[in-house]
């Protein structure tokens, strides 16, 4: 059975290629653009995992993470954050808050997919 990826991505382009390369590889997957909308996107589509990007408008994909660990139905939910601002102790900050991977951007194509399967299978 395929897994099911939600990508919480402001930019399009990122949202496209990733969405494009996971459903080439036999994902189902559901984009989410307004982070604003993504707890509730992700308690209907039931996602093995999801993808956020940490620097959205509106809402930090940190507090988000945070709020899925706070989540009855999402705190199982493993999370991989994909940052273009990759600074000292991000990453840490990152995994302290619940993220399961950490990938920083420009993400290459076989890296992106690794650190998927390394969490989904």
């Amino acid at each position: 059975m395929s897994k099911k990826v939600m990508i919480v991505e402001d930019n399009e382009l990122n949202l496209k290629l990733f969405t494009d390369l996971l459903r080439a590889h036999q994902f189902i997957v559901e984009g989410v653009r307004d982070g604003r909308l993504a707890l509730e996107q992700a308690r209907m589509f039931a996602p093995d995992l999801v993808i956020m990007d940490i620097q959205l408008p509106h809402v930090s994909g940190i507090d988000l993470i945070e709020a899925m660990q706070k989540d009855a139905i999402l705190s199982a939910v493993p999370v991989l954050a994909v940052t273009a601002y990759a600074g000292k102790g991000d990453e840490e900050r990152i995994r302290a808050a619940g993220a399961r991977g950490y990938l920083s951007k420009p993400v290459s194509v076989m890296k992106f997919l690794e650190a998927v399967r390394v969490i989904v299978g």
